[in-house]
């Protein structure tokens, strides 16, 4: 192997102006030059004993979510669910089932796949054929099975401190309901959350008919309610659209995340992704304040404060207008703000005109109804309306879940107007505007009865307190967007004595001892009628959908008029610095701050854990003279919160971006006192903007948990070709060079004999093209291989365990950067370093190509992580799990280890769904296993598919196709160390008018 000296590395004085010399960095630090060499062995803190772990840190490590509640909580599960006596004749030891469902993200439907070990769920994977999610999976998808297993749930019915069954709530619910039959419920409201679920529909009428003068109102803190307004406005429908993502050639999203939270993204990160390989590939535009998930993927991605955004896209119907001769846009159209943006909207107009039938103008949900109707308009006037956006019936409910119905409920409640009111909207209490006081409201109302899997903040001011169940133990029915329906089935039985939201609907309406799959069941053959019904229900539950099911798409007209009405009736931006909301990518509103898994992951963008934090751009840093970690007092309106500062570049120029759902005052060990209460300054009249911020410092630090910067691949202070990125016209010009950094190195030694000729060789290709960093697969990992959380303490000292990270980085200028993800684990190398130095032979190569780690081997000298040039591999300073409650045990896939304290682990290639084919071929007859017949967990989640593993010993399979691309190569080549794992550079598609 050469020495360090001579490696050919990319960014020295003097090297060739190529793609593969353009300056990566991931932190401003490293934006500002080379690297300085870390001074030990191990990042700082890294190698240190492990003290002054405080007792509350403590408690988050152990248990994971859970974080030992306390003895009272880690009671064991109920005898439904304890080992079976009898085997029954549908289980086999040790082999797993699989069982379609569906869970509610948003309200709205995602279709699962769920693999059970000896009747308790162990995994959660996307179903293929479900069109919300087409086989992908999401970080909370993947990370509800967490929340499944938590011993802090909540278990029975509770009033007032005294525990009750259901059986005896049922007797205090027929008791209040006699007393309201009186007035037909005119003093009895119910609050819920928007939902989609025909059952719950049945009943709730059940309910209405039972109580004709009471009332549901609805109420979330995020969702869709500017859409469907906004298609209100233009089509005079209550619609919602259905966008073809795979069929735009040209995409311009309007401050909206379709790739990483909004909508069906787990559909359209698929869709997305299969237009991002040469020679057919699209172009996107995103407008956005705060760097996105989707912003990283885009093409342009044009920086602007979120109130701008509506400027901007009436500059882009103008420019259409006027230059492109849509006509019908001129009333719609206002000048650009500024020369740039000017020069930005004339590009983007040009483009879509072009690509006209074959463009699509995507709205998001942050921005105001008016945003939503004009980007309906500007799909109309370019004929992509029935062919990349068609429409269809919202399949909700309710009316948008505004703040509407919510102060409507307030002000009744301080009328003295409500004696009863029934909460199944997650944590009101905490989520409702700043301005809308309902937590106090709450006390002035006699009987709240509130459906909660845990103690949260409504649920320490509600009389009535019944235990909610997980998804994965209900039975229910959702719809997706386009009217998709599955049925939700249980795959075990509840852990905790627990009831569903149709079982409530249900007390209400005089029917609560029936049972939620006893409803589900009437209510679908009511529904389609009584012959073969037997037979359709069980075809249901095996493919997790209901065949046409969907709504059919409708035409719908746009009004040009009403849509130029309600642009003039907009607000304009205010001056003055902007604060801006949105929901966090991993805890979304809150309701998934207790979950350990998801606190612990890194922000896509920020890779910030265990942390909120108030983000905003280098240049008003500047001005204002912070720094990251800094702590500020935030004031809008009077009101106040104290928050952390995080520079983020490419975040827009005065304005302040903040992610709700932390601050949490009831939140388990996990989530309580994680972060600041966002909510506290957000109001009713400016949901997700505002102008009018003020800022001043604290005058203390808050250390702040980013993992970005813990693990670097340089040396000598250069800077190596790590996550590389062409254009289209680069790749033409200089593909070539990637020669150089993939096959054989030069080497005196010949390749080892124990690879030819077997007919296994595993190894694993990802496409750059195809991630959009979203880090679904390190949960996916997490949940596939018993990996545990270490804590924020431990973070900060870079003791993350993930198996696999997604580093991200920039490009560019600190103010207007390019991003680039790459998911980077173990990459198997034939050669590798680690395994020269260890003293025990703990890890090993095995004649298939795997890196393998024998753990009762390990002793913990970490000579493999010092040798690893990946920075890869993980060492367990301490016992993570501790005393692990019974129902995290569950949890614990059997076919992996539960590793101890004091040895190595890193990514195994999921060495045991490898072992799983193996056995199965054997069984069939096979010496070989197919070329593509293991999918590893990181696979099967991202919802790109820009993971691919597979038998690289079948020239057919798609893993040695790809490594036989002409965009493959490899990671650190000039090592010799002959990894396993190939990628392919990241290929964009700039519009040339704006180079």
């Amino acid at each position: 192997m050469p020495s360090l000296g001579r490696l050919p590395i990319y960014g020295q004085p003097g090297a060739d102006p190529s793609p593969l010399a353009r300056h990566r960095w991931r932190t401003p630090e490293e934006h500002a030059g080379p690297l300085a060499v870390p001074p030990g062995e191990f990042p700082e803190g890294a190698a240190e004993t492990p003290e002054g772990l405080g007792r509350r840190g403590f408690l988050r490590v152990l248990g994971a979510s859970a974080a030992l509640a306390g003895a009272a909580a880690c009671k064991p599960p109920r005898e439904k669910v304890v080992a079976y006596v009898r085997q029954p004749p549908e289980v086999t030891p040790s082999r797993p089932d699989l069982y379609a469902t569906a869970a509610a993200m948003g309200g709205y439907a995602v279709g699962l796949v769920v693999t059970s070990h000896a009747g308790r769920p162990t995994k959660v994977e996307g179903n293929r054929d479900h069109p919300a999610s087409l086989g992908g999976s999401g970080r909370q998808e993947q990370a509800s099975l967490l929340d499944l297993y938590d011993p802090a749930r909540l278990e029975g019915v509770r009033h007032r401190g005294r525990g009750l069954g259901w059986s005896a709530f049922l007797v205090e619910v027929d008791r209040l309901a006699a007393g309201h039959a009186r007035d037909g419920g005119a003093r009895l409201r119910f609050l819920c959350e928007p939902g989609t679920s025909p059952a719950a529909a049945d009943l709730r009428r059940a309910v209405l008919e039972r109580f004709p003068r009471s009332r549901f109102e609805v109420w979330a803190p995020t969702g869709d309610d500017a859409l469907r307004e906004g298609l209100r406005i233009a089509t005079g429908r209550d619609l919602l659209p259905r966008w073809n993502v795979g069929a735009a050639d040209v995409l311009l999203a309007l401050d909206c995340d379709f790739l990483g939270r909004e909508g069906d993204h787990l559909r359209h990160a698929r869709e997305f992704a299969s237009r991002r390989e040469p020679p057919r590939m699209n172009r996107l535009y995103a407008a956005e304040a705060s760097f996105t998930v989707t912003g990283g993927a885009a093409d342009h991605r044009f920086r602007m404060r979120s109130s701008q955004v509506l400027g901007f896209a009436r500059a882009v119907a103008g420019a259409l207008a006027e230059r492109h001769g849509l006509a019908s846009l001129a009333a719609l159209g206002a000048p650009a703000e500024g020369a740039e943006m000017g020069r930005w909207a004339a590009a983007v107009a040009a483009d879509l005109a072009a690509a006209r039938g074959r463009g699509l103008v995507l709205a998001g949900e942050r921005q105001p109804a008016a945003a939503h109707a004009l980007a309906a308009a500007l799909n109309e006037a370019l004929g992509n309306a029935g062919a990349t956006v068609t429409y269809g019936p919202s399949s909700a409910l309710d009316a948008p879940a505004g703040a509407e119905g919510l102060r409507r409920l307030l002000g009744e409640i301080q009328g003295g107007r409500v004696d009863t009111l029934v909460v199944t909207a997650w944590n009101p209490a905490y989520t409702a505007p700043a301005d809308l006081d309902l937590a106090g409201a709450l006390a002035k109302v006699p009987n709240v009865v509130y459906l909660a899997s845990r103690e949260d903040e409504t649920s320490l001011r509600s009389g009535w307190v019944v235990a909610s169940s997980h998804p994965l133990e209900s039975w229910g029915d959702l719809r997706a967007r386009d009217g998709t329906a599955s049925i939700v089935q249980p795959l075990v039985n509840p852990l905790h004595e627990s009831v569903t939201e149709i079982d409530l609907w249900a007390a209400f309406a005089g029917r609560g001892d029936l049972g939620a799959h006893r409803h589900v069941r009437d209510s679908w053959r009511a529904r389609t009628g009584a012959d073969g019904f037997d037979r359709r229900w069980e075809e249901w539950l095996a493919a997790g959908v209901v065949p046409g099911s969907a709504a059919p798409a409708e035409p719908a007209a746009v009004d040009a008029g009403r849509v130029a009405e309600a642009l003039r009736a907009a607000p304009a931006p205010k001056g003055g610095l902007e604060i801006a909301f949105a929901p966090d990518y991993k805890v979304g509103d809150g309701r998934f701050a207790e979950n350990a898994w998801l606190q612990e992951l890194p922000d896509p963008v920020t890779k910030l854990t265990w942390d909120n934090a108030a983000m905003l751009s280098p240049a008003t840093a500047r001005r204002l003279g912070v720094e990251s970690g800094e702590v500020l007092t935030l004031s809008v309106r009077g009101r106040t919160v104290a928050a952390p500062a995080l520079v983020v570049p490419g975040h827009a120029d005065e304005a302040v971006t903040v992610a709700l759902g932390y601050g949490r005052t009831a939140a388990g060990a996990a989530g309580s006192a994680v972060g600041f209460d966002a909510y506290a300054l957000r109001t009713a009249a400016a949901p997700w903007f505002d102008g009018g911020l003020e800022v001043a410092k604290a005058g203390r630090r808050h250390p702040l948990a980013v993992t970005q910067g813990h693990f670097t691949t340089e040396v000598n202070g250069y800077r190596r070709p790590i996550a590389l990125d062409f254009t289209v016209e680069e790749l033409a010009r200089h593909g070539a060079e990637l020669d150089h950094h993939r096959g054989e190195p030069p080497s005196l030694l010949a390749r080892s004999a124990a690879y030819q000729g077997q007919p296994n060789q595993w190894g694993m290709a990802i496409d750059l093209s195809r991630c959009i960093g979203c880090g679904a697969c390190t949960v996916a990992c997490q949940a596939e291989n018993n990996i545990p959380v270490v804590g924020k303490e431990q973070v900060l000292v870079s003791r993350e365990m993930h198996w696999i990270r997604v580093d991200r980085y920039f490009t560019g200028s600190l103010e207007d950067p390019g991003s680039v993800s790459q998911p980077l684990a173990c990459v198997h190398c034939e050669k590798a370093p680690c395994e020269y130095v260890c003293p025990v032979n703990a890890t090993v190569h095995s004649d298939e190509g795997l890196n393998e780690m024998v753990y009762n081997r390990c002793v913990g000298t970490r000579y493999c992580s010092n040798n690893c040039p990946y920075k890869v591999r993980r060492f367990n300073y301490l016992d993570w799990r501790g005393e692990v409650a019974p129902t995290l045990k569950m949890l614990m896939n059997p076919d992996v280890t539960v590793r101890a304290r004091g040895v190595m682990e890193k990514c195994t290639y999921c060495v045991q769904r490898i072992e799983r084919a193996r056995i199965d071929g054997r069984g069939r007859g096979e010496k070989a296993v197919a070329g593509d017949a293991v999918v590893t967990a990181c696979q099967q989640a991202c919802p790109g598919e820009a993971i691919v593993f597979g038998n690289l010993a079948d020239p057919e399979s798609k893993v040695s196709r790809l490594h036989r691309s002409e965009r493959r190569y490899d990671l650190l080549h000039e090592l010799g160390t002959r990894p396993r794992t190939g990628y392919l550079v990241r290929v964009r598609n700039p519009n040339p008018d704006l180079a």
